[in-house]
């Protein structure tokens, strides 16, 4: 199945401090690729990869599991770790889940986390029906294309593949159990104006997890997809200069 024009996974080799950027349920890399040109200018090596079952059709979701899009993450992060000095991850609404996995599951590995609008829990009461559901119903309506922006669209699926779904709130509740275990700075992002991830998701996240190093902003003109909306030169920017202070030998690349 061919790709969605601008879904394409992107790398770059650059200095010795390595960004993976972890796109969101039923997006693309597509959603992250000004971000990761960003990063490039900055002398970044950088790694933006494509999710499995994402990209192409919603159809292809279906057969596709919260593990499958991990072991994505989770190898281009190991492919970083093999050739960069430090590493950090970046990631848009569902990859601020798949991140904070990473983040646990690896350690001292991860140097930091940048998450915008991460999603963590479900927001919708009617997910509690989605076991069954799934089984009845392929698909409901999509979640993508979330901009205040005029004239910004995101490259996804207009569809929810809803087994995908199902699996998606299994990785919920992973993620969910691991936050103590975050000790990583963190860089957290989120938009007041979000019609897909409630704040209360960064809330949860911020209230659990453990780490001293922990940076708020708000992205007051945005909303989901605020890396391409009001607020991504402010994403932008504040990554870079989160990156640099962790990285004080490597700061002028």
């Amino acid at each position: 199945m061919p790709l969605l024009p601008g879904a394409e996974p992107f790398q770059h080799r650059g200095g010795p401090i390595g960004v993976l950027l972890v796109h969101g349920f039923t997006g693309s890399p597509q959603s992250l690729r000004p971000w990761a040109d960003r990063l490039v200018e900055a002398g970044y090596t950088v790694s933006l990869p494509l999710l499995p079952g994402h990209g192409t059709r919603w159809q292809d979701m279906q057969t596709t599991r919260w593990e499958d899009w991990y072991a994505e993450a989770d190898r281009a992060l190991r492919e970083l770790t093999a050739s960069c000095e430090q590493v950090f991850v970046c990631a848009l609404s569902m990859g601020g889940s798949l991140a904070l996995h990473l983040a646990a599951q690896h350690g001292s590995a991860v140097s930091g986390l940048v998450l915008v609008n991460p999603s963590v829990r479900s927001d919708n009461p009617a997910s509690v029906l989605l076991p069954v559901l799934r089984h009845v119903v392929p698909s409901l309506p999509g979640v993508a294309n979330d901009i205040a922006l005029e004239g910004s669209t995101e490259v996804g699926y207009d569809r929810t593949p809803l087994h995908a779904a199902w699996s998606l709130t299994r990785l919920w509740q992973t993620v969910q159990a691991e936050l103590p275990e975050i000790r990583q700075p963190v860089l957290l992002l989120h938009s007041p104006q979000d019609h897909v991830v409630s704040p209360a998701n960064s809330e949860l996240v911020l209230a659990r997890i453990s780490s001293t190093d922990v940076t708020e902003l708000l992205c007051e003109r945005s909303y989901h997809v605020a890396t391409l909306d009001h607020d991504a030169e402010l994403i932008f920017g504040a990554s870079l200069d989160f990156i640099r202070r962790l990285t004080p030998a490597t700061a002028e690349l």
